[in-house]
């Protein structure tokens, strides 16, 4: 490979897509139904998408898109050269939707789900912003006290001449490290953070703390939900678009977070493959799948309804994990407000004790 094709290679990685956001899926599959619906051609309706959206990188695979159909070739076929943006899920409902010649249905199908995915995220993130803030504002003020406050402080206590309490000396010393040494206690805890992050990345890592995430008290409960949620609407979605629940089974895996959950599908599609039920492939992983879940997906199974009914559980997880995350500041809020109010009796005592032990000898 000679200087110009290597150059002409790193400029084509270089313009390569890198992301589309979930709110541009969303559009993207609504308005492609709709126009597929009045009638317009595949290739008319991603041409007219990729000239509407705003983002250059979406752009570029709308057209490139166009391009691919314009020759012939299927949507699907297209999508995967962009399976790390779209995901097994989207690419493979739609060519489910090109093969059995429902791609308008399936497209209203992918819309709810990624719909529902969309308010998940937005709820959940809704719901750790304040007390994200609160906790910042907590650390920030701490050490705003320790480095300007307390050293002035300290210094009035020393011309006073007199025996500090031991909550004051506590104070004082904890100022006195943070000036001295916090610089290097930030590039170590930068370090720990960044050696965390490595280990967690590696598969065992990662699965020891997202099982560490699950046994979390109030964590726990909302991220069970959530992945419950996700597995009943993708498997529901899936089904719909007559998929084989194997294949079904593999691609939901792939998109929950949890790798425990991840794990208990992967085990239990293998022994859908030998002919075991839905059910009792999953029972072993009751911490995972609750008894009402179970009871659910058995019935399902022996109405030949479990598509409609995994979506009605879906539609429970999904409105219980809103509701959930509609209360977690309120739960969260008293938390926040003992600790901060721990945090401040602390240093007040500290700094009025000796004002206190003054006026004693006075």
């Amino acid at each position: 490979m000679n200087l110009k094709e290597k150059l002409a290679q790193i400029v084509g990685w270089l313009r390569k897509p890198r992301k589309v956001s979930l709110s541009q899926k969303i559009f993207f599959v609504q308005q492609l139904g709709v126009m597929l619906k009045a009638g317009i051609s595949l290739s008319t309706a991603l041409k007219t998408l990729a000239q509407q959206t705003t983002s250059k990188s979406f752009k570029t695979i709308l057209v490139d898109l166009q391009q691919d159909v314009e020759k012939g070739n299927l949507l699907s076929k297209g999508l995967e050269r962009y399976s790390k943006i779209f995901g097994e899920l989207f690419i493979n409902m739609i060519k489910a939707g090109e093969v059995s010649g429902k791609l308008e249905d399936v497209l209203k199908q992918l819309f709810v789900q990624l719909k529902k995915d969309h308010d998940i995220i937005s709820k959940v993130k809704g719901a750790m912003i304040y007390p994200m803030i609160v906790i910042l504002m907590m650390i920030a003020i701490g050490i705003l006290v320790l480095i300007y406050v307390i050293p002035t402080m300290s210094g009035i206590f020393t011309e006073m001449n007199i025996e500090l309490p031991l909550a004051t000396r506590i104070l004082i010393y904890s100022s006195q490290f943070a000036l001295n040494y916090g610089i290097f206690v930030s590039i170590g805890l930068a370090i720990l953070a960044v050696i965390i992050g490595r280990v967690i990345s590696l598969p065992q890592g990662k699965r020891q703390f997202h099982q560490l995430l699950l046994k979390t008290p109030i964590l726990g409960r909302i991220i069970r939900k959530i992945n419950l949620a996700r597995f009943c609407r993708a498997l529901s979605s899936l089904l719909k678009t007559d998929i084989p629940i194997v294949q079904s089974f593999e691609i939901t895996a792939k998109i929950l977070g949890n790798v425990k959950y991840k794990d208990a599908l992967t085990e239990a599609k293998e022994k859908i493959k030998k002919g075991v039920s839905i059910e009792e492939s999953l029972r072993p992983h009751i911490k995972l799948f609750p008894p009402v879940v179970l009871q659910m997906i058995m019935v399902g199974e022996e109405t030949g309804a479990l598509d409609n009914i995994l979506e009605e559980s879906a539609v429970f997880y999904e409105e219980d994990v809103a509701q959930t995350m509609e209360n977690l500041p309120s739960i969260l809020e008293p938390v926040l407000m003992i600790i901060l109010g721990i945090a401040v009796a602390g240093m007040a005592v500290a700094v009025i004790m000796p004002m206190y032990s003054l006026s004693q000898q006075i």
